[in-house]
């Protein structure tokens, strides 16, 4: 997996370093000393996982995830356990109280060799996904998806053909690691829209033809690569 690592402390860089080297499974792309060099790289090089501290000069390890509209995973290593919370809503893969030992760290580095494995699993060319529900595997068609929507522990598939609507107990990152990205996009908190299905856009929402559904300031940047210009 390519990873990056960021942190404004330059014996905290040399250390994950070091880490990282005796990880046969990751491969460090940079080093990074702010949050600002960190989305430049992100975005300009494929990387799948993001070791960072939160507590910088400048933008926060927080405030370079929602930075982003496309994310890699993250693992936050920090001095401070204050964040724990938030760091569970924004679906890191772990979170790290500084000085984290090698054994912490594997343990952690694994987690997301796991999802990344996941990922690379996805049905890019199935036509359909299979969801629990109710004791038992529904198998929904991707076609017929229209958008889904968060529900508190629950999300809501909404169909194409006017089918009623199901519940699924899922979070919203688990159904975007299991649909093809090629066909889905996270546009808001709590909506992922299948993009064959979008009619027309708007600065802050996407129609569904005569359905709007919002796009938060975080998601705008997938609409602009839908669409190929800017919002």
């Amino acid at each position: 997996m390519n990873c990056i690592i960021v942190d404004d402390e330059p014996l905290a860089l040399d250390l994950l370093e070091d880490y990282i080297i005796k990880v046969p499974f990751l491969k460090l792309i940079k080093r990074c000393a702010n949050a600002i060099d960190a989305i430049e790289t992100i975005r300009s090089n494929q990387i799948d996982l993001v070791f960072s501290d939160i507590q910088m000069q400048g933008l926060s390890g927080i405030q370079l995830i929602k930075n982003l509209s496309t994310k890699p995973m993250f693992i936050m290593i920090t001095a401070y356990n204050a964040y724990a919370l938030e760091g569970y809503e924004l679906d890191l893969v772990d979170y790290l109280l500084k000085p984290a030992p090698f054994e912490r760290f594997v343990k952690a580095c694994y987690k997301a060799l796991d999802r990344y494995n996941l990922r690379q699993k996805e049905p890019a060319l199935s036509d359909h996904v299979f969801f629990h529900a109710d004791y038992s595997l529904v198998k929904v068609m991707l076609d017929e998806i229209s958008y889904i929507e968060a529900i508190k522990d629950y999300v809501k598939i909404h169909y194409t053909n006017g089918r009623q609507p199901f519940l699924v107990r899922h979070s919203m990152k688990g159904i975007e690691d299991v649909l093809p990205l090629s066909r889905f996009a996270r546009i808001h908190k709590s909506y992922i829209v299948n993009t064959a299905c979008i009619t027309a856009v708007r600065k802050n929402s996407v129609f569904l033809n005569d359905f709007e559904l919002p796009v938060s300031e975080q998601y705008k940047e997938v609409i602009s690569q839908i669409t190929n210009m800017k919002l």
